[in-house]
């Protein structure tokens, strides 16, 4: 009677067996793995060939035991489907695998001085190496400025006033070329849709318009107050609609301006023919809008790529670090608006 006899376990290929695969020693893989630049094109090329072939994960903790890199980075962001917010989440995101980094993300509720701090320390305990915060509140800057932390701390979007290491687009200058543009097509004020209180970018937005009005003599005419939504777009259009003497409004985000389209095409007022309407954001749908919103770009992938290089640099103990990188947003233009209607 014949016995079956079980056959060797399969157990994952080492580093060793890539170097044998490719006929290259142990050190020559470690420097392929590790992006060194002094290897030979097909020396290169039958490293990764062998890895291919065997199908060889380097073992990263093992690879963070040696280098004391864990090449992990940690995000602290909050629980939103705001489309500001979610796409500078996926700009860092992006960045960081582009260099190289894994990201681990903490998604919070509320980003007050408690949970920020919990979330960094739950990021800590796993090894990552500095985390980017974004930080579009009032709230949350203040919790940042407040942290205890032993690894490089970047915020982003946290606007103007923020007095830690920050990455944010220029706000106030965006909303400053929207006033104007509208200015300059013969309005005589423009008025002004803007965001919640307590949001850095609703701030600067305002202060922005608030700017350009002034600089062109004007007195700036009470905001109307929406929560970035286009139901708040939409409510305050109604009262929008009944303002005659209303013929530009600079929106602090397209959903608002959504909203805000619809209200003025209900109440029989044609954009851009008898109100012209700018958004910020730029978001996907913007140029499907009717009409097609002009609007304010933010390069979200720029951000992203500018947060990384900021933390980066304070992880290689750069001796002078930038503080502060401001954007430039991009002004838009669509068929949202048009010159003042006269008489």
């Amino acid at each position: 009677m014949e016995t079956e006899t079980a056959g060797p376990e399969t157990r994952q290929p080492v580093m060793a067996d890539v170097a044998k695969l490719a006929g290259v020693s142990h050190q020559t893989v470690s420097r392929v793995l590790n992006g060194a630049p002094h290897v030979r094109p097909g020396t290169r090329e039958r490293v990764l060939a062998a890895i291919r072939e065997l199908d060889y994960r380097p073992n990263s903790a093992a690879r963070a035991l040696v280098t004391r890199r864990s090449q992990t980075l940690g995000v602290v962001s909050f629980e939103s489907t705001l489309y500001g917010p979610a796409s500078m989440l996926d700009g860092i995101e992006r960045a960081a695998r582009s260099a190289g980094y894994f990201v681990s993300v903490a998604s919070l509720r509320s980003l007050d001085s408690r949970s920020v701090q919990e979330a960094v320390d739950r990021l800590r305990d796993q090894g990552v190496e500095g985390v980017v915060v974004i930080a579009p509140q009032t709230s949350a800057v203040s919790a940042v400025a407040k942290l205890s932390s032993s690894v490089p701390v970047v915020a982003v979007g946290s606007g103007a006033r923020s007095s830690i290491p920050t990455v944010t687009v220029d706000n106030r200058s965006g909303a400053e070329a929207a006033t104007r543009h509208l200015l300059d097509l013969g309005h005589r004020t423009v008025h002004h849709l803007a965001g919640p209180a307590g949001w850095l970018e609703s701030q600067d937005r305002q202060e922005g318009w608030r700017l350009a009005l002034e600089t062109a003599g004007l007195r700036p005419p009470a905001p109307a107050l929406g929560d970035w939504s286009a139901r708040s777009g939409y409510e305050a259009g109604q009262r929008i609609a009944r303002l005659a003497d209303v013929t530009a409004v600079f929106c602090a985000n397209d959903h608002m301006a959504l909203g805000l389209l619809r209200a003025l095409h209900e109440a029989g007022r044609p954009v851009p023919g008898d109100l012209s309407v700018v958004g910020f954001d730029d978001i996907p749908e913007a140029a499907y809008f009717i009409p097609p919103l002009s609007t304010v770009r933010q390069d979200f992938g720029e951000l992203g790529r500018r947060a990384l290089e900021l933390l980066v640099a304070e992880l290689g103990g750069s001796a002078h670090p930038l503080t502060r990188v401001q954007i430039a947003p991009e002004l838009v233009l669509r068929r949202s608006t048009g010159p003042a209607h006269r008489g």
